[in-house]
């Protein structure tokens, strides 16, 4: 932050404290009510006011209800919202809001006495601001205002009030009985637990959650996972949105399936699925929150956790300053969104530079609790091994067996080896992903960077060929791997890879050879996969930089696979 910035801040600082001396200390009576309009913006920015088009609603994060305010600085501009309210004169009111996000500002002008505000720095939860103030005796209308800071994040604003005497603006209707939600789904499901998601409704400050006619449990955003479910059963379920003044009728019902046990089958993902690598660093490829990840992607693997001082563990930190600005509240509300719309998040471990080094029991177990902490803290759905420069059969195999025990039948599981890393089962890499075919969900081996490599014909193949992708996938295919657990992982763009780059039309053409026997090259497998889990790309980032034409195009064709 420049210097001039740092002192008109602490400027600002001093004379919030100076007006804070001045303000009123009377309290609301019992008659006060709160004289803002649109208070909690259900009703988007009536009766507010932006500078600079600065403001917007949003439905995430909310303090209550279904929507909030999102304000953002931007050049001189401090993002200011504000809105006339009708006071009575010779009165003490007590302005308040629940604020998040970068720095936020309440305060209030025209008052013809002691004008006051109050602020809180960046929190990255929802926080409460409140001050009072005292009319002069020709007083009948403030100007209540909110803003941020010049160079920050946004901030984020929520259920202001102005409680006093009524000012004879009239105050926001008392809030009547939600309408009955509609658009409840099932996104996803594992062996014992079903996710819900529903549209919002206007009015409402939670949901209740019901499984055959019983309440089992409140939320107050629109989305629910039910755990501790029986594997392979069927339950049926309802939504009621609640707010002050009651509860709405039961949606309409519901049902959600688990899966079976055994053989990861319990992830929720579909039969044919797109992995895609999410970058949190900025080398030049396009700088994308989670929420804008294209919805063809049903893995979003996020690039990288780092080791740490201890053997073993991995740390995960958010490039906040790197992504533009992007918060860890953000980041969370994203992942949640993401399953909401039935995809899977997991964080990858180690890429070209990574060293994290699995090698005892001890790190073994260091790993399995440092992923599983990282899994809680941000609601990763499970994990990546990336290790391209070796890896431990036994000891990896040891650490995530440990982790699955923690996490249960829905963790993910990938893998991304280097081609060399997959040429025979006797390799490392390969040997792990043998000894937890239980639970191990994809293999997306990296088609590039490679050169050329043997296929299971015992031919040499070189990459950008549908050749070289189908002749080495069948070596894990032939090796003992599932079907639906082989995926062709490559690059998004030239820019993504330093060789190996395919058009989408090659891939989709291997997908082809390799489920049904059609579009093969001069390699043609001894039988079909139909089974086949489908493609990864590195990375999402470069796919956006491309116009999203990979995933447009693979994507399409994995998810249309029989």
């Amino acid at each position: 932050m420049p210097a001039l910035r740092k002192r008109r801040l602490w400027a600002g600082v001093a004379m919030a404290a100076l007006a804070l001396s001045f303000a009123g200390t009377g309290q609301a009576s019992a008659a006060d009510i709160n004289n803002a309009k649109n208070a909690g913006f259900e009703s988007g920015l009536t009766n507010w006011t932006c500078t600079a088009g600065s403001g917007t609603t949003v439905s995430s994060p909310v303090h209550s209800g279904a929507s909030a305010l999102k304000a953002t600085p931007a050049g001189q501009d401090n993002a200011q919202c504000s809105e006339s309210v009708a006071v009575k004169p010779n009165s003490t009111y007590t302005l308040s809001a629940w604020v998040q996000g970068g720095y936020s500002y309440l305060g209030v002008t025209g008052t013809g006495t002691t004008d006051v505000s109050t602020w809180t720095p960046d929190t990255s939860a929802w926080k409460q601001l409140s001050t009072t103030f005292t009319t002069g005796a020709s007083t009948t209308s403030v100007s209540v205002y909110t803003h941020g800071w010049y160079g920050q994040a946004a901030y984020y604003a929520d259920d202001i009030s102005v409680y006093g005497p009524d000012g004879g603006g009239g105050s926001d209707p008392a809030p009547t009985v939600p309408a009955t939600p509609t658009g409840v789904t099932v996104p996803s499901t594992t062996s014992s637990s079903v996710s819900l998601a529903w549209s919002a409704v206007s009015g409402a400050t939670g949901y209740n959650v019901y499984r055959s006619g019983t309440k089992i449990t409140a939320v107050t955003g629109t989305s629910a996972t039910i755990t501790g479910l029986a594997a392979s059963t069927s339950y049926s379920f309802q939504i009621t949105a609640t707010n002050s003044a009651g509860e709405s009728g039961k949606s309409t019902a519901v049902t959600g399936t688990t899966t079976a046990t055994g053989g990861n089958g319990g992830t929720g993902l579909p039969k044919h699925a797109v992995t895609g690598y999410w970058q949190n660093f900025n080398n030049g490829a396009t700088v994308q929150k989670l929420s804008a990840v294209s919805s063809q992607y049903d893995i979003i693997a996020v690039a990288f956790a780092d080791a740490t001082s201890t053997p073993g563990a991995v740390s995960f930190t958010l490039d906040s300053a790197g992504l533009g600005g992007y918060t860890v509240d953000q980041f969370k509300a994203d992942i949640a969104a993401k399953h909401a719309a039935g995809k899977k998040v997991i964080i990858s471990i180690g890429g070209q530079n990574g060293t994290i080094s699995v090698s005892d029991s001890t790190s073994a177990t260091n790993f399995a609790n440092s992923v599983y902490s990282l899994m809680q803290t941000y609601g990763f759905d499970g994990v990546d091994i990336d290790l391209e420069n070796g890896i431990n059969a036994t000891y990896m195999t040891q650490a995530l067996r440990s982790l699955s025990s923690k996490a249960g039948s829905s963790l993910v599981i990938t893998m991304a080896p280097q081609t060399i890393d997959m040429q025979s089962t006797s390799n490392a890499y390969f040997q792990t992903a043998l000894n937890i075919k239980d639970i191990l969900t994809v293999v997306n081996m990296q088609y590039y960077n490679s050169g050329t490599m043997l296929g299971c014909d015992g031919k040499v193949y070189g990459q950008g060929t549908v050749d070289f992708l189908t002749a080495l996938a069948c070596i894990q295919l032939q090796g003992g791997l599932s079907p639906s657990q082989v995926g062709l992982g490559l690059p998004a763009s030239t820019s993504a890879a330093g060789s190996g780059y395919v058009s989408p039309t090659i891939v989709n053409n291997a997908l082809d050879c390799l489920t049904a026997g059609t579009n093969c090259g001069t390699f043609k497998p001894s039988k079909t996969y139909p089974d086949l889990r489908g493609a990864m790309t590195w990375s999402t980032n470069w796919d956006a930089a491309a116009g999203s034409s990979w995933s447009n195009s693979v994507g399409a064709h994995v998810h249309a696979l029989p």
